[in-house]
């Protein structure tokens, strides 16, 4: 959402390679069942397909329900563990010990990895058992081996949810375990973490995701995601059972730069998950286009900064961004970049401090985030003296 605080408004110039006025007039409205298939029958209780290049919903239903969503809560137990490996307070070759009591209550329940008592496996092994087996056990020795208990993990793991603005969630456990509805999300939120778990920490989720089976201590278990091996770029998230949650399913696959993120809760049966999930994503593909507006890395505008060693800051797209509509039509649309501003120093590259707003015709307005290009440090002396005498003269 757009804050009502006073913001800079950039409206993007031609220069930019995108149009800023109304593109040519758009072509006759066809219906969303594309010409290429037809919408799949969801009987999901709970149902989103997003477009993450563009932010738009191609299908929903009851995405801001909230449900308790079991091993699909072990996304945001990557998601943690990929912040402190980038923040370099976590190594993947460092080895955590299973302790007595965490063996006593999580050997062999549910889910699991099969740590024996005396073992020590290494963050890249937890976190591929997590990721690719939904493994309890890992999550827990992750857990306490990384910050010291489970409390202080989960509430890493709010505090994540918070700064992601996923308003809905709350998490009481790393992986998902039954805790009398103590955790819970939403669909959206779930797009929300999901999304940000790939663009975020995209060489970490190639690494860990996407793997169809997992080899560790001699035991071979598989990913029982129902995308693997059946749907083309298919590479994600997390599958979900409990008989308290039914079974649900955060999917998501790429093809050509364009990816498509799914949230399905609620089925009572795994095979009602499989099929249908197959359905939206590919129906997804087929009924819908994407027109790209950015590459990753393109500049896209500058913020002017107040206090740094540089009063401007290149303004990029952290991912590729895009417009999507149903198949047959050429959406008019205008881009305008907002931020407030000016923005502050210190400026760390990759920090998300701008939107681009996308105006659709006949759509809701899209906003799309923007990260700095580069640092900027907080300016000395000189470097204030400087930009203050620069600005006075209309520099």
């Amino acid at each position: 959402m757009l804050s009502n605080l006073p913001l800079k408004l950039a409206t993007l110039l031609a220069g930019a390679g995108v149009a800023i006025l109304p593109a040519q007039a758009a072509a006759p409205e066809v219906p969303v069942i594309a010409q290429t298939g037809t919408m799949p029958l969801i009987d999901a209780p709970i149902a989103l397909l997003v477009d993450v290049g563009s932010g738009r919903t191609l299908f929903a239903r009851d995405a801001n329900r909230r449900f308790v969503p079991a091993s699909i809560t072990k996304i945001m137990t990557s998601y943690v563990a990929f912040d402190l490996l980038t923040k370099g307070k976590l190594r993947l070759d460092q080895r955590f010990a299973m302790r007595p009591e965490t063996f006593r209550q999580w050997h062999r329940v549910g889910s699991t990895m099969f740590i024996p008592a005396d073992g020590q496996p290494t963050v890249a092994e937890l976190l591929e058992g997590i990721v690719t087996v939904s493994a309890n056990d890992a999550c827990v020795v992750l857990a306490e081996g990384s910050v010291g208990s489970v409390p202080a993990f989960t509430k890493l793991m709010n505090d994540a949810a918070a700064e992601l603005g996923m308003r809905d969630s709350h998490f009481n456990t790393p992986n998902g375990w039954m805790d009398e509805g103590q955790t819970y999300v939403t669909a959206a939120d779930l797009a929300t973490l999901s999304s940000a778990l790939i663009t975020r920490f995209p060489d970490l989720y190639r690494q860990f995701y996407g793997h169809s089976e997992m080899t560790w201590n001699g035991i071979t278990q598989p990913n029982h995601n129902p995308l693997y091996g059946v749907t083309e770029g298919a590479d994600g998230i997390k599958t979900g059972f409990t008989n308290e949650a039914g079974y649900g399913f955060v999917g998501s696959a790429e093809r050509k730069g364009r990816r498509l993120v799914m949230v399905l809760g609620g089925f009572d049966r795994p095979k009602d998950r499989e099929r249908q999930s197959r359905e939206l994503i590919e129906w997804g593909f087929a009924a819908w286009s994407a027109q790209p507006l950015f590459a990753k890395g393109a500049s896209v505008s500058a913020a002017e900064v107040q206090g740094g060693q540089e009063r401007s800051v290149p303004l990029v797209a952290p991912r590729p961004l895009s417009i999507t509509s149903p198949n047959g039509m050429t959406p008019q649309y205008t881009l305008a970049v907002r931020y407030k501003g000016p923005l502050k120093a210190p400026i760390a590259a990759g920090e998300t401090v701008a939107t681009l707003v996308v105006r659709v015709q006949g759509q809701p307005v899209q906003a799309l985030p923007l990260v700095a290009g580069a640092a900027v440090p907080k300016g000395g002396l000189t470097d204030r003296v400087r930009n203050g005498a620069m600005r006075m003269v209309g520099l």
